[in-house]
This record gives structure tokens, C-alpha cells and sequence, in this order.
């Protein structure tokens, strides 16, 4: 009975790990996620809906911008990223 119950426990553990673990596809991140790939070109002012940081806790800082195609991870490094980022937090203020 004890290996019975440790199996099930373990497998539920497992279980719970790579749901929580599984990378979502860049059109399906919404903000406050982790990004785990990044878009490498520059979006168009135009095609941008609004734009948010990922969570404090990911790996990788990132802006998720909320386009017409969808949502679309970008690093925090790119300079571009960060003064789309500073202009739409200032006009929206």
C-alpha cells in the first residue's frame, strides 16, 4: 500500500511539473508569463495594441506587445523594445 500511494503521489508531482513547465507559443503568451522564445525584427508602431512587461520571477525579462496577429515576446535588451515600451506607458498616463 505504502509503494502504491508513493507511485501515484510521485506521478501526480511529475504531472503537475510539466504542465507548469510547458512553454507556451509566442502568439499564445499573455502578459505576466514567461517568454521562452523571442521575436528578433522590429514591430511596426502601427500593428501594436499595448505592450507589458513579463513577470518579475521569469528568467528572461521580456515585453509581451499585444498585436493584431497576437501576443509576441521581445527581449528587454533591444533599445527599441524599451522606448515602445516608455512611450505607450507615457501616453497612456
Amino acid at each position: 500500500m505504502k509503494t502504491l500511494s508513493f507511485t501515484v503521489g510521485l506521478l501526480l508531482l511529475i504531472t503537475l511539473y510539466y504542465c507548469a513547465a510547458t512553454p507556451r507559443g509566442v502568439s499564445k503568451t499573455p502578459p505576466g508569463s514567461c517568454c521562452y522564445s523571442f521575436f528578433g525584427k522590429k514591430i511596426p508602431k502601427t500593428e501594436i495594441i499595448s505592450i507589458a512587461k513579463t513577470h518579475s520571477k521569469c528568467s528572461e525579462k521580456a515585453f509581451v506587445f499585444n498585436t493584431r496577429r497576437g501576443y509576441i515576446c521581445v527581449s528587454q535588451t533591444l533599445d527599441w523594445a524599451k522606448k515602445a515600451y516608455e512611450q505607450r506607458q507615457n501616453r497612456d498616463q
